[in-house]
């Protein structure tokens, strides 16, 4: 089954739900900056979220630097923002508490 764009009212409706992430300015992809104490910290995220990842066979788009972590998801077969993208959102905010 292919992978669907959100309709605009879908992608505003799961936005709400994600109030920590962000629209990318294309509309096409959402966005996130995290923050740890020291790299190991945000390494450590990342391995959780790499297995997350595994899981939902749903990868992102992501940067580490030091203590920082910058995350963007889109799904490419959808060309934008999908319900998995959402999924794996909620996903990654749980990890945090």
């Amino acid at each position: 089954m292919p992978v669907t764009q959100l309709t605009d009212r879908e992608r505003n409706a799961a936005l709400a739900e994600l109030p920590e992430w962000t629209l990318r300015a294309d509309g096409l992809a959402i966005e996130r900056q995290f923050q740890f104490k020291n790299f190991s910290e945000a390494w450590g995220f990342m391995n959780r979220v790499a297995l997350i990842a595994e899981k939902h066979d749903h990868h992102p788009e992501w940067s580490n630097v030091y203590n920082r972590v910058a995350i963007t998801l889109t799904t490419h077969d959808a060309g934008g923002l999908s319900a998995r993208d959402a999924a794996m959102a909620r996903a990654i905010d749980k990890l945090l508490g």
